[in-house]
């Protein structure tokens, strides 16, 4: 993750303290763009990452715990916050953080096929689990989201650029209307390689929920899939992984008929999603001067050639 809050050893030890932490080594870690995080090192050599939450304040990041603590008694690989006082969020900085367990493995860059299934599998038995999960949360980037920030963006796009959005908005819109029966509950939203971890060919770490939010299943199946599916810098699909991934993942939860006839244009509209938000991450970092080797900007361009693919190609999943 992007590192906008600079913290030294001193103020990560006295925050670690009440944990009962004895830290001895930080070290910030690069990569996404929300939060700000650190891997730390126990005096007994034990290791936890600090997350300080830059968009969420402590209700919202608070919300997040119980889901948590239920997904991993669902057995799926996430990192349970530690808590004292009875609470995982406290104050470091003056801003909500927490410290979790580092879970063992890399990032799965670029992914196996046998990757590729792990995640679908995990991806619809948290589904499952979640389903009736007792947790409502504001979508920060949700349909609104899309919408307002289209309109936001649109009068200074290229005209390429806003007949490209204008298609793919109108095909979305009429696909919802046409295929109602799309199954909706608590999704990652977020679920690049980037926040996963394996050893080997086996899933050990489902990373950084702080986008979790009540949406179509199918959203964050396309995300997903977009991703850990694709053979970057090359944005197409590649068929074998795709195939791997809907295998897996309807061996625990089946697509409706409707999902199915939909999945083409949900993964258009999901490279869309990131396309927006990483164009409005560097206007953001434009304006607020946030530069420099700790602070991550994803290439916007790689989702709206992402974006292009979906809507040319057809693929049959």
């Amino acid at each position: 993750m992007s590192v906008y809050t600079q913290l030294s050893l001193e103020q990560v030890q006295h925050f670690a303290k009440d944990f009962g932490l004895d830290i001895v080594e930080i070290q910030p870690i690069q990569g996404g763009i929300e939060n700000t995080n650190y891997f730390l090192t126990a005096q007994d050599n034990k290791q936890y990452v600090l997350t300080v939450f830059e968009e969420l304040d402590k209700a919202a990041a608070s919300e997040l715990i119980p889901a948590l603590q239920h997904l991993g008694q669902q057995h799926l690989p996430v990192a349970v916050p530690l808590k004292y006082d009875g609470e995982a969020i406290h104050f470091i900085a003056d801003k909500p953080a927490q410290i979790a367990p580092r879970l063992a493995g890399g990032h799965p860059i670029p992914s196996t096929v046998a990757q590729v299934a792990a995640i679908g599998q995990a991806l619809a038995k948290m589904h499952l689990a979640l389903q009736n999960f007792p947790l409502e949360r504001e979508n920060n980037h949700g349909q609104v989201w899309w919408q307002k920030t289209a309109t936001t963006l649109y009068q200074r796009m290229s005209a390429d650029d806003q007949q490209l959005l204008d298609r793919v908005f109108r095909q979305f819109e009429t696909a919802q209307a046409q295929f109602p029966d799309r199954p909706k509950g608590l999704i990652h939203a977020d679920l690049f390689r980037d926040n996963t971890l394996y050893v080997g060919d086996q899933l050990t770490g489902i990373l950084d929920f702080s986008e979790l939010n009540g949406d179509e299943l199918l959203l964050d199946i396309s995300i997903t899939l977009n991703d850990f599916c694709s053979n970057f810098p090359d944005v197409s699909l590649d068929n074998d992984k795709a195939q791997a991934f809907m295998t897996a993942y309807q061996q625990i939860r089946p697509l409706s008929t409707d999902e199915k006839a939909c999945l083409n244009i949900y993964l258009a509209m999901a490279a869309c999603r990131f396309w927006l938000s990483r164009l409005q991450v560097a206007e953001r970092n434009q304006a607020e001067g946030r530069t420099g080797s700790d602070i991550l900007q994803k290439d916007p361009q790689e989702m709206r050639l992402m974006l292009i693919n979906r809507l040319t190609q057809e693929y049959n999943i």
